[in-house]
């Protein structure tokens, strides 16, 4: 009986009856910057692998990092995930990256590839505060603890002044290459392929769904990139200087409008930007219009308008729910303001070379007087003295007709007769004065 149990077994084996049953792998790539459209892209990618209920997802790593309050939501959300995540590092998971890394439930490197150099700085490679060190240390290291790897090794990698036996010296960051990240329990493996990851993994038998982002989604993070938000604030408030030397609704405007639209669209739909941050970059243009056309002088609307735009737009950028500024790390606020302080200066500043340099060069230029109007050349400014003359009395030095001449206190002025005829010798008082005559009428 038993012998016939196993003849059974081997024809339904080779029937593929006990056959490994076929896995779904969801793939996707951080290959750019860590800044908002990556945070976006990896929200779209576990959200749909979790709706297509896959078995693992993969990353395929190459970056250098970037920004700290995104990759620390990017490392959240792998934490949090119910379905296994790998990541293979093809060349660099540095500073941003590594953290992402050391997130995921296994990592796996290329032959030739680095994790680590976590230290903090800013756009010109300089060493950000303590503060901001000190939160990042934080989160390698809880991040480490909660994946189950050594968060002293990932502390050094930021912290050049922690010491690590074996490891890392003091005043040096610890980066790591991938036969020593075997070594000392930071990656699992060195391989070239996703499939031989998933090997390793002991999943043979699958299909790998790879990400597709919608033409929508691409502009959406095009959008968002922290760049091109800057280049729309220019254009916000260039296109409202414009507006306002020239009223009226045109095409400065209208850039405006647009330029605001597609600024505060795309962080409304990333649940960036609330209802009321919007509002306040409304409420701050009205009052600026107020002060400009309707209050005389400069004020408090003025200076409430502009603390109001620039507030809705600085806030837009960060990542607060509704009025809780918990979540949101304190460097993002200095690095929001920051974009939009220097964006509005260039713009304004811009704004007033660019109106210079367009109306007293090249096409625009026919459509301005620049000419300098001098005296030698035969211009001559407009005398006012000729008021004074109201209520005098004079001679017709010549027939009104109904212009002419006419003679007070020894001088010649052209005037009109308010009368269709007035005969030379008459003698005439000055009643007005206006397009550059005397308006005289006859007198006995």
């Amino acid at each position: 009986m038993v012998k016939s149990l196993s003849i059974l077994t081997l024809i339904l084996v080779s029937l593929g009856c006990f056959a490994q049953e076929e896995k779904l792998v969801y793939q996707f790539d951080i290959k750019e910057e860590i800044a908002a459209p990556i945070w976006r892209k990896v929200q779209l990618a576990m959200d749909e692998a979790h709706e297509l209920e896959a078995d693992a997802i993969v990353i395929n790593m190459n970056t250098y990092g970037g920004a700290v309050d995104a990759a620390d939501s990017i490392r959240t959300r792998i934490l949090r995930s119910d379905i296994p995540v790998y990541v293979l590092i093809e060349n660099n998971a540095a500073s941003a990256g590594a953290l992402i890394s050391i997130a995921c439930d296994s990592i796996f490197m290329k032959s030739g590839a680095t994790i680590g150099a976590a230290t903090v700085v800013n756009q010109n490679g300089e060493v950000q505060a303590e503060k901001i060190q000190s939160y990042f240390r934080e989160k390698m290291r809880a991040t480490a603890e909660a994946s189950g790897r050594d968060p002293d090794i990932a502390e050094a990698m930021v912290d050049a002044d922690k010491e690590v036996e074996g490891v890392s010296e003091k005043g040096k960051i610890v980066t790591l290459t991938a036969s020593k990240a075997i070594e000392l329990g930071f990656c699992e493996g060195e391989y070239e392929s996703v499939n031989q990851v998933l090997k390793h993994c002991g999943i043979t038998d699958y299909t790998i769904e790879k990400q597709k982002l919608t033409t929508i989604d691409e502009i959406i993070g095009i959008l968002i990139n922290p760049a091109l938000s800057g280049i729309l604030i220019l254009v916000i408030f260039g296109g409202i200087y414009f507006e306002l030397q020239s009223p009226g609704v045109g095409f400065p405007l209208a850039a405006a409008i647009i330029a605001a639209l597609l600024y505060f669209m795309p962080l409304y739909l990333e649940g960036l930007a609330d209802n009321w941050e919007i509002l306040l970059f409304v409420v701050g243009i009205v009052l600026i219009g107020l002060e400009v056309f309707v209050i005389p002088g400069f004020g408090i609307a003025g200076i409430a308008g502009i603390t109001l735009a620039f507030a809705g737009l600085t806030l837009s950028l960060v990542g607060n729910v509704g009025f809780d500024f918990e979540p949101v790390r304190p460097g993002r606020f200095v690095e929001a303001g920051l974009i939009v302080v220097l964006s509005g200066s260039a713009s304004i500043f811009g704004s007033l070379f660019l109106a210079v340099r367009l109306f007293e060069s090249g096409a625009l230029s026919r459509l301005v007087l620049n000419a300098d109007q001098k005296k030698e050349d035969g211009y001559i400014g407009t005398s006012t003295t000729e008021f004074d003359l109201i209520g005098s009395i004079g001679i017709a030095y010549t027939d009104l007709r109904p212009s002419g001449k006419v003679e007070i206190d020894d001088e010649l002025h052209d005037a009109t007769s308010n009368s269709s005829f007035i005969e030379k010798g008459s003698k005439v008082k000055v009643i007005d004065y206006s397009t550059t005559q005397l308006k005289v009428r006859a007198i006995d």
